[in-house]
C-alpha cells in the first residue's frame, strides 16, 4: 500500500511533570531506545511523505536527539486540537491525509497504522478513521459511541456520559487519521468554548458527522495504545517490552533459563541455539551468534559473540568487544574495544582494553592491559598462542609475539618476540625464621597493649 499522500503529525508538547525528570518524558527510553523513536521507527513503514512533531517545553531535546523530522512548536498548551492547528502552517499546500499520534505512546505498529490508512480509502464517504480499543478497566476514557451502520457518532467524556454511555468498554485513544481534503477546513473549525477553554481534536467527530462525512473506528488492543505519563507506567511499558521480546527470542530458538531475568535492548541479535543463563542484561549493540552461552550475571554492551563462545559468570562485555569462535570469557572479566580470535580463553579476574588477540592464545587471572596513560590510549598485540601468566600487567603500547610466554607476575614495558618467555619481577629473597621472630615480636607487642588497656 502506497503511502505517499500522508503526513504524520506527533504530539510531544506536554509538560510531562508527572515524570519529575529534566529529560523529556518521550525520550525516556524503553529497551534502550527513547520511547518516541519506537513510534518513529513503526511509522517509518508507512513511508509518510511528511512527518511534524509539534514541541514545547524542553523542545530542543527533540531537536537535538531526533534526526529526519520536521518540528514546529506550540507556545501554549491549548489542547489537542491546537496543537495539531500548529502543524498546519508548515503543511501548507500539502494536500495528503493527516495521521495523528501521541509521542508518549510509543507501541502503536505499523499493521494498525496501515488499518487506519486503508480504512479511510476503502469506506464509502469516510472523512474520519478514530483509533479505539476494548479497555479491561474503563475508567475514565473517553466512550466511542456507535451508530446502527457502525459509524462513529460521538466521543463523550466520561465526566459528561450517562449511566448507559459509561457502560461502553469501547474507548478512545485520541489518535485518529483525517482526510486530507477536509482537514484543513474542519480543524480550523475547532473552538475553545467549553469550561477548559482548550481545542478539543475530538470535536472534529461532531464536525465530520455535521459535513455528512461518515467516521470509522479501528480497533486495536489495549495494551498497544498504552500512554506513558510516570515513572510507573514508565516501568510498566519497560515490562511489556520485555517480555514481547522474550518470547520472540525464545520463539525463535534462543533458550532462557529464567526469562523473567533477564533484559533485553531493542536491538539485540541472538542466534539459534544461543543458550541464556539467570540475569543477563542486554544493552544496545549486541549481536550474539549461533551456539554461544551467556552466563550468569553477565552485561553486554556493543559487543559481539561469535559462534560457540562462552561469556561469564560476572563478565562485562564493553563496546567494541569482539569475541571470537570458540572463545570462553569467564567470570569477572571486561573487555573493551578489544577482537579475541578463535579459541582464546580469558578465564577469570582479568581486564582486557584496546586489544587484539591471536587464536587460541591464553590469558591467565588477574592480567590487565595498561592501556590508558591518563591522557592518551594504547593498543596491545598478543599474538596466536601465546601464553600470558597471571597477575601479569601488560603496558601498552606492546606486542606479545605468537607462541611467546609471559611470566606470571610480569610487567611487561618492551615487547616480547615470538616463542620467547618474557619475564620482568624482582628476583625472590628467602629470609630465615624471619616469619617466627615476627609473629613473637607482634603479639608481645598486642599482650602489652591488653595489658595496658585492663589497667
Amino acid at each position: 500500500m502506497t503511502t505517499a499522500n500522508l503526513a504524520a503529525i506527533v504530539l510531544a508538547a506536554g509538560q510531562g511533570t508527572r515524570m519529575k525528570s529534566d529529560l523529556h518524558k518521550v525520550l525516556h527510553p524503553i529497551g534502550g531506545k527513547p520511547m518516541v523513536q519506537h513510534l518513529l521507527d513503526s511509522l517509518t513503514h508507512l513511508s509518510p511523505s511528511r512527518t511534524v512533531v509539534v514541541i514545547g517545553a524542553k523542545g530542543e531535546q527533540l531537536e537535538q536527539s531526533l534526526q529526519g523530522v520536521e518540528f514546529v512548536k506550540q507556545g501554549e498548551q491549548l489542547g489537542t486540537g491546537h496543537a495539531v492547528q500548529c502543524a498546519l502552517p508548515s503543511l501548507e499546500g500539502f494536500e495528503g491525509d493527516l495521521l495523528v499520534l501521541y509521542g508518549d505512546v510509543p507501541f502503536i505498529s505499523e499493521q494498525t497504522m496501515h488499518r487506519m490508512v486503508s480504512t479511510l480509502a476503502e469506506e464509502d464517504d469516510c472523512g474520519l478513521v478514530v483509533l479505539g480499543f476494548e479497555a479491561s478497566d474503563p475508567a475514565a476514557y473517553g466512550r466511542l459511541i456507535k451508530g446502527a451502520d457502525g459509524s462513529l457518532e460521538r466521543i463523550v467524556e466520561f465526566k459528561d456520559a450517562a449511566p448507559q454511555e459509561r457502560a461502553v468498554t469501547l474507548c478512545n485513544s485520541g489518535m485518529m487519521l483525517i482526510e486530507g481534503g477536509s482537514a484543513t477546513d474542519w480543524l480550523a473549525s475547532l473552538n475553545n468554548d467549553n469550561a477548559a477553554g482548550e481545542f478539543y481534536l475530538t470535536d472534529l467527530v461532531e464536525i465530520a458527522n455535521k459535513s455528512g462525512r461518515s467516521v470509522a473506528v479501528v480497533e486495536t488492543d489495549e495494551a498497544e495504545l498504552m500512554g506513558i505519563n510516570s515513572r510507573s507506567e514508565l516501568a510498566a511499558a519497560e515490562a511489556i517490552f520485555q517480555s514481547k521480546m522474550r518470547d520472540a527470542a525464545m520463539a525463535d530458538g534462543v533458550s532462557l533459563v529464567a526469562p523473567e531475568t533477564v533484559f533485553f535492548s531493542f536491538d539485540t541479535k541472538l542466534g539459534r541455539d544461543v543458550v541464556i543463563e539467570p540475569n543477563v542484561v542486554f544493552a544496545p549493540g549486541v549481536t550474539v551468534e549461533d551456539g554461544s552461552t551467556i552466563k550468569a550475571f553477565s552485561h553486554l554492551e556493543g559487543a559481539t559473540v561469535r559462534t560457540g563462545a562462552s561469556v561469564g559468570p560476572y563478565a562485562r562485555l564493553r563496546p567494541a568487544a569482539d569475541i571470537g569462535p570458540g572463545a570462553k570469557i569467564g567470570n569477572f572479566v571486561e573487555i573493551k574495544k578489544a577482537t579475541l580470535a578463535e579459541g582464546v580463553k580469558v578465564s577469570h579476574l582479568t581486564y582486557i582494553g584496546d586489544a587484539t588477540i591471536g587464536a587460541h592464545a591464553n590469558i591467565g587471572a588477574g592480567t590487565i592491559t595498561c592501556n590508558y596513560d591518563g591522557f592518551l590510549k594504547y593498543q596491545t598485540t598478543i599474538g596466536a598462542g601465546a601464553f600470558i601468566g597471571s597477575n601479569s600487567a601488560l603496558v601498552a603500547p606492546v606486542t606479545i609475539g605468537d607462541n611467546a610466554n609471559v611470566g606470571a607476575g610480569s610487567v611487561v614495558t618492551k615487547d616480547v618476540e615470538g616463542d620467547a618467555l618474557g619475564v620482568s619481577r624482582a628476583r625472590q629473597r628467602n629470609i630465615e625464621g624471619y616469619a617466627a621472630k615476627f609473629r613473637k615480636e607482634k603479639s608481645a607487642e598486642k599482650a602489652a597493649r591488653n595489658a595496658k588497656k585492663k589497667d
